[in-house]
Order: C-alpha cells, then sequence, then structure tokens
C-alpha cells in the first residue's frame, strides 16, 4: 500500500510518499500553508491522484513527549484531513526529523547551496521512512506459541 506522510510547519508543508509496496520513502514535495482547511484539500487531492491507502502526519512532540503549540497544530490539521477525505490518517511522532535530514544532506557531502534549500519534503521522507521500518518490523516480528499444554497452563495462571 502506498502512503504518503505530511511534515507540518508554520509556513511549509513537506510531503513524502513510499513506492507502491509501503517499503521505500522518496521526497515528493513542499506545499507552501495557506489555511487549514485549503492545505488538508490539497493533500488529500494529491493523496488520490497517486493512490495512497493512507496518510501519516508527522507530530512534533516535546522532549517530554507533551503537546506543544506545533504538535497542536500538527493534530488539528490530520483532524482537517480526516474531515475532507475517506483515506485513513495517522498520526506519528516526528520529533528531530529536520535536523536528521540536514545531517543526511551533510553526510552525503551536498553543497552549501543545496543545504540551504527547504528540508520539509526530505524530513517527511525521514519521518515516513522510520514509520514504515517499524511497521515492517511488527509484520515479520514471530508471535509466541506454546509448545506444550505445560506452556498454555502457565499462560492462564
Amino acid at each position: 500500500m502506498r502512503v504518503l506522510c505530511v511534515d507540518p510547519g508554520e509556513k511549509r508543508i513537506g510531503l513524502a510518499v513510499s513506492d507502491p509496496s509501503g517499503t521505500i520513502a522518496r521526497p515528493l514535495t513542499i506545499l507552501e500553508h495557506r489555511s487549514r482547511e485549503v492545505d488538508a484539500r490539497e493533500i488529500v487531492h494529491l493523496a488520490e491522484s497517486l493512490g495512497v491507502g493512507l496518510i501519516v502526519v508527522g507530530v512534533p512532540y516535546t522532549w517530554n513527549g507533551t503537546i506543544g503549540p506545533a504538535a497542536r497544530r500538527a493534530l488539528r490539521l490530520a483532524d482537517a484531513i480526516r474531515a475532507v477525505g475517506s483515506i485513513t490518517v495517522m498520526t506519528w511522532d516526528e520529533s528531530g526529523s529536520s535536523q536528521r535530514a540536514q545531517a543526511l544532506l551533510q553526510e552525503m557531502h551536498a553543497s552549501r547551496k543545496k543545504r540551504r534549500e527547504p528540508l520539509d519534503h526530505r524530513a517527511a521522507a525521514i519521518i515516513l521512512q522510520d514509520f514504515l521500518d517499524i511497521q515492517a518490523d511488527l509484520k515479520t516480528k514471530p508471535t509466541h506459541k506454546p509448545d506444550t499444554e505445560d506452556d498454555e497452563e502457565s499462560q492462564k495462571a
């Protein structure tokens, strides 16, 4: 299933999309923030045109996991996207994604010009890849099944 990731900011909204199998994330585009309703409609329209089955909205929780002003804005955008479209919307902790995108560009020895460009869509790709990797790990984790009746009895207790 193809997944779209939204990295909302005050001025810009970064978007990333997965491949059809939901394995690899890539930066898609950057939208200029207009209003929550306009942004939500544009995101849903783009998601529908790409055949997306899930939209993941990055939420920047504070260092101690609480909801600050930026997280509240992201959660309100997620609600607006849900209200406009029929695609499932999830939220995902995106704390530190912009810093990781900048560090990745430095590791890749990107030019200074490239490093000064907005990172919103690259940060969205990092958030999305984290999400996809966790989902893949959850699918491949074996579940414990008791080998004997004694194991079954001990689990009931």
